[in-house]
């Protein structure tokens, strides 16, 4: 296990050594960022660490409204609600939509934070990955009314992004609802980097929602759900796990709203991180390596062995570079190390990256 010694960035230290960093989601490279910091000092001077009470009684402070606001102004929505973390805003929404779907039907491979928001009493049918045809004919075969679709936007192990082209008129063509969750595509894919559904175009529509959160490419922490007002007040007045938890750190919240100031100030930098990561897992697949090919700054090197996906992660561990290899709860059976590319990594950093996975490969032969 990798223990850390400072914060995130290109580089980090461990163990009193410094590595060149592609571990963990900091796509933006916000997490360590000077102007999150001095919001998160100026945040913990004003209002101390913790509210210690839930939004709902005396929990709720400007700071939260002004993030509240300014992530409907990202997202072009009405109004938000933000919580604990991007873990629980399946089970939130899932609890608040409960009356206006009869069965969810979730991708195969869906985050464990789907699987475990779905109610248990709700028939639950799981369609192959990423695969729309497979979710027509189970629709199709169990001639199920009101359904719910959910899946992931952007895979957190694969990179993948969801086929929402292809998933999207199968959702209408059976009047159901869809549930994208985002957590990997907020702040980086679309036009604006509002999320997949962006990414494909897809029409505003009352029944497309998304789940969020801010500590992937928005460098903070906490998760949240924009949508209008009828959603978003049904969520602060009758969801149970968003009524009993506390609210949201000040200086989490502070970061949040730097981190916002920062992308809207910067509109270019989602398309600048993809640049850089589409010419990255280029050059991995013309090493001869098995990855994906979706463009997204998740990067999988796919590997026959658990053994040998951990001796690659060692191998370039004993280079100065941090991968980490997969250990990770998830219904794939996968092997592999998860390359994490952010702007702030450098084209020494690139090159060094590669020279190490050649002389793997000299080493260990192709997989």
């Amino acid at each position: 296990m990798i223990v850390l010694e400072s914060g995130i960035g290109n580089y980090v230290y461990s163990n009193g050594k410094k590595y060149s960093y592609f571990g963990g989601n900091n796509y933006l490279g916000l997490a360590s960022h000077p102007a999150l910091k001095a919001a998160v000092i100026r945040a913990v001077e004003k209002y101390g660490v913790n509210f210690s009470a839930s939004r709902c009684t005396t929990g709720t402070a400007s700071v939260h409204i002004e993030l509240e606001k300014q992530l409907s102004f990202f997202k072009g929505k009405q109004d938000t609600v933000v919580f604990a973390s991007g873990y629980m805003g399946n089970s939130i929404l899932l609890e608040i939509l409960k009356d206006s779907y009869s069965a969810v039907l979730a991708d195969q491979f869906a985050h464990a934070s789907i699987i475990s928001g779905i109610p248990g009493n709700v028939n639950t049918l799981y369609y192959k990955h990423c695969d729309a045809d497979h979710l027509e004919y189970l629709l199709g075969q169990h001639k199920i009314l009101d359904p719910l679709i959910i899946t992931d936007g952007v895979f957190a192990l694969t990179g993948e992004i969801a086929p929402l082209d292809k998933i999207y008129p199968v959702v209408k063509r059976y009047n159901g609802i869809l549930v994208v969750d985002d957590a990997h595509s907020t702040g980086i894919l679309g036009k604006t980097g509002r999320g997949t559904p962006e990414h494909f175009s897809l029409p505003e529509d009352g029944n497309v929602y998304q789940t969020e959160t801010m500590s992937k490419a928005l460098g903070g922490y906490g998760g949240f759900i924009s949508g209008n007002r009828k959603l978003i007040g049904m969520i602060r007045e009758r969801s149970s796990v968003y009524m009993a938890s506390t609210a949201l750190p000040p200086p989490v919240v502070a970061a949040g709203i730097a981190s916002l100031k920062i992308i809207s100030e910067n509109p270019g930098m989602h398309l600048q991180l993809l640049a850089k990561a589409g010419k990255l897992r280029e050059e991995v697949a013309a090493l001869g390596f098995q990855t994906t090919h979706h463009n997204t700054p998740i990067i999988p090197i796919l590997v026959h062995s658990f053994e040998k996906a951990r001796s690659l992660s060692i191998f370039l561990e004993e280079n100065g570079i941090i991968v980490p290899f997969i250990n990770y709860p998830s219904a794939q059976e996968m092997n592999m190390v998860r390359i994490t590319v952010t702007v702030c990594h450098t084209e020494d950093q690139t090159v060094e990256l590669l020279g190490s996975l050649k002389k793997w490969i000299k080493k260990n032969g192709q997989d």
